[in-house]
């Protein structure tokens, strides 16, 4: 059961990672071109989380035989990394809109890994 709950902390500091991007984001489209560095600083920080969170979640498929949070977590990593290479080609009207789909996909990743947690059950056990 520990994979399980490394799963509810990894996708937890995925949260708060991602979602100060827009944060970063809005204050450099106001003007303050500082804050582009921190909003490049950020989505190195949120893509790393996310191959952690993929790696976590191949755990959790392997010993508790939960395969839904692998899936999930490799389709938000896919979408994260091309929205960071979008982001690092210019091409915004990629970037913004996957970005707000990221965010919405990793908090309902957030409330269903929360809810619903991996846990091992008898039959899992039993294989």
């Amino acid at each position: 059961m520990i994979s399980g709950r490394v799963l509810q902390g990894v996708v937890s500091a995925h949260l708060l990672a991602i979602a100060g991007q827009p944060v970063f984001a809005g204050v450099y489209l106001s003007g303050d071109f500082d804050a582009l560095r921190l909003h490049a600083a950020g989505a190195n920080i949120v893509t790393s989380i996310g191959y952690l969170q993929v790696i976590v979640a191949v755990v959790v498929w392997v010993r508790l035989r939960r395969y839904w949070p692998f899936v999930v977590s490799l389709g938000v990593v896919i979408a994260e990394t091309v929205q960071y290479f979008a982001g690092q080609d210019g091409a915004l009207w990629l970037h913004i809109p996957l970005g707000v789909i990221t965010v919405v996909a990793v908090v309902v990743q957030f409330i269903a890994i929360w809810q619903r947690p991996p846990r091992r059950t008898e039959e899992t056990a039993r294989a």
